[in-house]
Formats: structure tokens, sequence, C-alpha cells
């Protein structure tokens, strides 16, 4: 006798998930797209929504990080036969999917990181083929004994959304129920320990000269120093109060992306996007409607504006958090909060808070926002861009992604820089050590002693270097200087 017809039961994000009629044989993948958005664009195209009836079992985005649980959820419900793809691809979570099930996964064997599963064994990464995703592996295509049939809807908006919608709806046919049986067990997601190393959660900054030497010091930080919180959205690496400077901000060449897994298209196509100023009909907000359209002022317009007439005005500052409606109900907010823009050193400066921050999937397509946005603005106000800081109130890191972030981290290379707050030049002068704190050709500040802690002490009370390589370096020459001082040798600073 056959068993009763299985129904859908996620093993994970259950509470995410709109589900329709749990005997249903069609998943929809609403990627950046709402659930509910997609759900209506369906219902208006006529398609069977009745909980009763309906083919289709439930809707669910897939930003990206939400992968290897998707997968997870498709092997224990083997009763759904389609996955039809409706939503806004933002993240390449798309491909990914149909890359999967197309042409499977590769070992990333070079990748200086390791899977714990949950016997205990470390396990390379694995790479979606065609693609820049690196995944657990623990869950192939060949544990599907049969794949899921992909359709590609497109995107729920637009013009001919509906009809596509009407075709498909059309064009399915269910395939004759089998007697599927869900696998004894499902692949449990590996775990990536790393502990935070100590330090104060709320006073880490970042100076570099480029965007991507800064987010790769970013993750670095984030896996190193990141607190264990729990939110709603689940557990996150947190650091408060990031502050990041990059000094010479530019688009990095795609090659440069490619080698970091990243699309050159899609970091040039968010850069293009930014300031559009129409609302999407799926989206609650962008950040281009925000800084346009939404408070009826076209802000990169109004801010040139002030910079033009007064190029040392203070008051070039553009708020995007509507008190109203982001502090109450359910529409998401916009985590870019504020802009400020300033002539400062003959060149226009940038400042972004953000109150929530992804540091492995936001922070760097938010920057290239930021560049698009810095230039528009020095274009209008007839200023050559300069620095660009970005202020992270919350900014967190999914632990499920340590694989991502540990293999980011190991493309960050270490490299002298020179402390802008200038150099020392250490000499014995008679019965003294002789530290001079020099900038320049310029002598700013001379300290004298006989001892290396003394003299450390001066110089820390006056803050006189801003770099932990220099400050190490300045600590070998000064012990040193005090051991030649007192064995009456000369002394020659390396």
């Amino acid at each position: 006798m056959p068993s009763a017809p299985l129904r859908f039961d996620p093993l994970y994000f259950g509470d995410k998930l709109l589900v329709i009629n749990p005997a249903g044989v069609i998943g929809v993948v609403t990627l950046w797209s709402r659930p509910e958005y997609v759900r209506d664009r369906f219902q208006a195209a006529g398609v069977d929504l009745n909980p009763a009836t309906s083919p289709v079992a439930v809707f669910g985005t897939l930003y990206g990080n939400g992968l290897r649980e998707m997968l997870r959820n498709l092997l224990w419900n083997p009763q759904i036969q389609e996955l039809w793809l409706c939503g806004r691809d933002l993240s390449g979570s798309r491909t990914e999917l149909l890359n999967f099930f197309r042409y499977g996964l590769e070992p990333v064997a070079e990748a200086a990181i390791r899977y714990l599963s949950e016997d205990g064994q470390h396990r390379h990464p694995w790479r979606i083929v065609g693609t820049h995703r690196l995944i657990d592996g623990l869950v192939t295509p060949e544990h599907f004994s049969r794949h899921p049939r992909l359709v590609d809807v497109g995107p729920p908006e637009g013009e001919g959304a509906l009809a596509r919608l009407r075709a498909a709806f059309a064009a399915f046919r269910p395939a004759p129920r089998e007697d599927v049986r869900r696998p004894a067990a499902v692949p449990p997601l590996p775990r990536v320990h790393v502990d935070h190393f100590p330090s104060n959660p709320r006073a880490h900054q970042v100076v570099q000269d480029t965007p991507l030497e800064a987010w790769l010091e970013l993750v670095y930080l984030l896996k190193r120093f990141g607190r264990r919180v729990t939110l709603a959205k689940g557990e996150r690496l947190e650091l408060q109060n990031v502050r990041v400077v990059v000094e010479q901000p530019r688009k990095a060449e795609p090659e440069q992306l490619r080698e970091l897994n990243l699309d050159p298209e899609r970091v040039e196509s968010y850069y293009r996007d930014f300031l559009i100023g129409e609302l999407p009909p799926d989206a609650s907000y962008t950040y281009g409607h925000r800084l346009r359209t939404y408070f009826g002022v076209d802000a990169p317009a109004v801010l040139a504006a002030r910079l033009a007439a007064d190029p040392e005005d203070r008051k070039a500052y553009f708020t995007l958090w509507d008190n109203r409606r982001d502090l109450g109900g359910q529409e998401s907010r916009p985590c870019l909060v504020s802009v400020y823009v300033r002539t400062f050193e003959g060149r226009l400066t940038l400042t972004a808070t953000f109150r929530t921050h992804n540091g492995l999937d936001a922070w760097l397509l938010n920057f290239y926002g930021l560049l698009r946005l810095q230039w528009e603005v020095a274009e209008r106000a007839g200023l050559p861009p300069g620095a660009i800081t970005v202020f992270s109130h919350s900014l967190t890191l999914d632990p499920r992604e340590l694989d991502r972030a540990l293999h980011l981290a190991g493309k960050r290379r270490w490299r002298l820089r020179l402390d802008p707050m200038g150099y020392f030049r250490v000499t014995l002068d008679g019965g003294e050590i002789l530290v001079e704190h020099r900038f320049g050709d310029a002598t700013l500040t001379e300290y004298r002693g006989t001892s290396a802690v003394g003299l450390q002490h001066q110089i820390a009370r006056d803050l006189a270097l801003s770099d932990l390589n220099h400050a190490m370096y300045l600590g070998r020459q000064l012990a040193r200087a005090e051991l030649a001082l007192k064995e009456g040798r000369d002394f020659v600073q390396d």
C-alpha cells in the first residue's frame, strides 16, 4: 500500500517561507524579491493559489547566504518536482542555483579553509562550477534521486511578466506522483570554528588607500574580533561603530574583483544603478529612491549646489531615515542612514553612516554606491573627489559564511605603511638617548632620557605615532639604544 503523499516540511527558515499548499509540487524561488509581492503577481496572472488545490507548495527568497539551507530543504522534500525562479537577481544566486544542478561542484583544494563536519573531520570547500560560489559540498547533485525541474520565469515586475507567468502555468504538467520517501537523514550544516580575539569591539578602524584593501582588512577584523550575538535573523559576529577611511577611492580593475570571487558586472551594475530614483514595485526602499525622490529633494543636486555656492559649507548633510515610517511597521528599512559631504583640503570628501552593515556581502557594493554619489556631487560642484569615510554602527558577519570570510582574509597582504604622524630619529647624545620626532625635514619635538621605558611613556603621552608596526619598530630601536648607552658603544639606528 503506497504511503501518503509527502507534505512540505522545511528543515531551515520555516518561519520565513510563505507556504501555500503543503501538498504542492512547485517551489517558487523569489531571489531578492519579497515573497508576498511575487505571490500577488502570481495571483494577478491567474495562477491557482488555493491552499487546497494549488500546485505551488511554497514561496521563498534566495539572497545567496541561504543556498545551503535551500538544498537541504529540497533534499528533505523530494516531492518538489519543479523550482520556478521568479525575482530580481542582485547577488548571482539565480546562476548559482541553476549551475548547481546543471554542472555540479568542483573541489577548491587551494583555499586556506576547512569545514568541520558532524563526524569531526576537516573537509575542503567546493565551488559551484561556472560561479565564484564556495559551498561545503556535503550536499551534491548526486544526493538527489531526481533533480527538480528548473523553470526560469524572470522578474515579477515589468511588461510581459504576467504573460510569462500565465504561459508557465499553462505549460505546467505535474509528473505522476511517485511513492517518494524522505531520506533517512540530511547532511547537517558544517561548522567553522573561530573564536574571537580580545579587543574593544567598539574601537576598530581601518585606513587604506583603496576600497578593496579596506574591505579585506574589514573582513579580517570581523572574523578575528567579531563578538557572537543572537539577532532575530540568527547568530552573527558583530563589531560596533567601525570606522573605515579610504584615502584614494576608485574602482578596482575587473581582474582584481575576479581574484576575490566577485563578479565585475554585478559590481558595475550596482554602481550604475545606485542613484536611480524610481522605486521598483517589489522593493520597500532603495537608496536612490530615498536620495532623489522619497523626501521630495534631489540630494545630489542640493548637496552640490550648497558646496558650489560656499565651498566651506558644513550643512551639506542628508538623512535617508524617516522616523515616522522606519521606527514602526514591518517594511524593510534603509541601512544607509546619512551622508555628509564637505570640501576639505580642496577636495570633496564624503562621510556615510550605516546603522547596520553586512561586512561580507554588502560593504563593498555599498562603497561602490557611495563612489557613484560622490562622483555626481563632485562633478556638479566642480570639485575633485577626495577621501570617503564609512561608519558602521553594527557591522556583522554570518558565522555560516566564515568559509568565505577566511578565504578572503587569506588574500589580505601586509605591506609597510608610512605613519601619517611622522617618523623618529634615534641617536645617542652624550649620556642620553635623543629621540627626534620628525615630519619631512622638520623636527617637531625632541625627547631625551636614559631608559627605553621612560622615552616610551613620553612618546605615548604625546600620541606621537598611530601605526602599530611603527610603534613596534620604535620600541626595538629604543631598546637597542639603551643597551648601547649602558655598554658605552656606538649606536646606529636600523
